[in-house]
């Protein structure tokens, strides 16, 4: 049941957007009637793509869901939520691992702004092992990133890569 009044936010780095994320961007959007991806600079990763690539890559990946709108943001997310009068916030968890992390970040979100809800989503089963990380890695290595992430997104990782080595 929607409410034409909320709109979620999917906060995250996507550096680069995976099929995991696209998985969890789909069926957030078929919960809500308006899901905001925020793309924010996160100083604690190493980005392989700049704020605007993954932006780009973001609107390209979700053109096919009407309700979906791509932005970035820096500084805090409660700041960001605060600014936008929005407060459900949507975090994918793969394993037991990451909601302890996870778990910490929604309390402080709440503690920041008394408003936020997190709502936990499991990506479907094929993409629990899967995280951008990984697909850097396997990438960089000279891996097939196909089926991991959309299929221009592998084609513009090849790309980075082939101008990473050529720039040396």
């Amino acid at each position: 049941m929607k409410n034409k009044k909320i709109t979620a936010v999917y906060p995250g780095s996507f550096d680069p957007i995976t099929n995991g994320h696209l998985d969890i961007i789909t069926r957030a959007a078929d919960m809500f009637p308006n899901l905001v991806v925020a793309v924010t600079e996160n100083a604690s990763k190493n980005h392989m793509f700049s704020v605007a690539e993954r932006v780009e890559l973001l609107k390209k990946s979700t053109k096919n869901l009407k309700n979906v709108k791509v932005i970035s943001f820096a500084g805090l997310l409660a700041d960001y939520l605060k600014k936008t009068d929005t407060f459900v916030v949507i975090r994918g968890l793969r394993a037991v691992s990451d909601f302890e992390y996870e778990f910490q970040m929604a309390l402080m979100n709440r503690k920041l702004y008394k408003k936020i809800e997190t709502v936990f989503l499991m990506p479907d089963q094929a993409y629990t092992f899967l995280s951008s990380s990984m697909v850097k890695e396997i990438a960089t290595l000279g891996g097939k990133t196909e089926g991991l992430v959309p299929a221009h997104v592998s084609k513009k990782l090849q790309q980075h890569i082939q101008q990473r080595s050529k720039n040396g």
